[in-house]
């Protein structure tokens, strides 16, 4: 295996305040708008742009939640072991508000449309946007795009994107990982 480190330590957290920023620019004091990160990864993006926006707006009450996408994949049923799902955070209504979902890595675009399906158990947003920390570019297989992204990555399908979190695996870290030849 060949690994190429993306982005660590303080790009890492320079990358996650520029997002910040850029939210900010378009949401203003989020009065309107609600942040929710994507099962199982997402909400570790979404738990830690909330807690830098709090920090850059104190005054400003910052909702987040966490949603679960389990049972809205196409794939599900493919699956061989039991599944087990993530839990679902979300103690606002989103109805009427903007909202802006979450992912550490967008690749194929499925684990988006999933995340739209099971998000309208909780009402119509007016608007929904999405913010990706690595946006794996060419590999869609449904037509989604992010609206903020961290960094772009061009890879293969046998490649992979690991993004590691200081809060589970000790470090903030982001790694392409590649077979060797």
């Amino acid at each position: 295996m060949q690994n190429l480190t993306l982005l660590d330590g303080q790009k890492f957290q320079i990358t996650i305040q520029r997002l910040c920023r850029q939210l900010i620019e378009n949401h203003n004091d989020f009065s309107g708008s609600v942040l929710i990160g994507i099962q199982p990864r997402g909400i570790y993006l979404a738990q830690r742009v909330a807690e830098e926006l709090r920090k850059i707006l104190p005054d400003n009450k910052i909702e987040q939640g966490d949603l679960d996408i389990t049972f809205y994949r196409d794939d599900f049923r493919r699956q061989g072991s039991p599944l087990v799902p993530n839990q679902t955070k979300i103690n606002f209504i989103i109805e009427g508000k903007k909202v802006i979902m979450m992912d550490d890595v967008l690749w194929t675009g499925r684990t988006i449309r999933a995340a739209m399906d099971a998000m309208q158990a909780f009402g119509r947003p007016e608007k929904v946007e999405l913010l990706a920390l690595v946006d794996r570019r060419y590999s869609r297989h449904i037509p989604v795009s992010a609206d903020y992204v961290g960094i772009e990555v061009d890879s293969i399908a046998s490649q992979k994107v690991v993004v590691s979190w200081k809060e589970t695996d000790g470090e903030d870290r982001i790694v392409l990982v590649s077979e060797a030849k």
